[in-house]
């Protein structure tokens, strides 16, 4: 993907539109799922979450949350982010604090980084 996890982001679309925020978490969809299963790791439930992030104060929703026998559990409504898909975001570059596609370059050394379209300032 290329978002990761640390980048800031701002909405493009739905009821948060125009907010930034830092990613917080990535869930990688079916596809990212099955390559990590050819290299033998796989996480359980991952197929469900179809390529979303976590992204801090973007998409608060309230869940009702009961007390749970002696577990120390935070009781009453919680207020949390759920997650948003990442066609939902666009990367803010930290070089010119633009909204921005992501290019990639390949390095002689072997690896690649990622590249800001608007100034071409690689983005870490």
């Amino acid at each position: 993907m290329k978002i990761k996890k640390g980048d800031t982001v701002v909405v493009i679309s739905g009821n948060d539109k125009g907010t930034r925020g830092t990613v917080r978490a990535v869930l990688p969809g079916r596809a990212q799922m099955r390559r990590r299963a050819l290299k033998g790791t796989r996480r359980a439930g991952a197929e469900r979450e179809h390529d979303r992030l976590l992204v801090s104060g973007v998409k608060m929703v309230k869940k009702h949350q009961r007390r749970t026998g002696d577990v120390r559990t935070q009781v009453g409504i919680i207020e949390r982010e759920a997650p948003i898909h990442v066609s939902d975001v666009m990367l803010v570059c930290p070089h010119c604090q633009k909204p921005t596609r992501v290019s990639y370059q390949v390095l002689e050394a072997g690896g690649k980084v990622r590249l800001c379209k608007h100034c071409q300032q690689t983005i870490e």
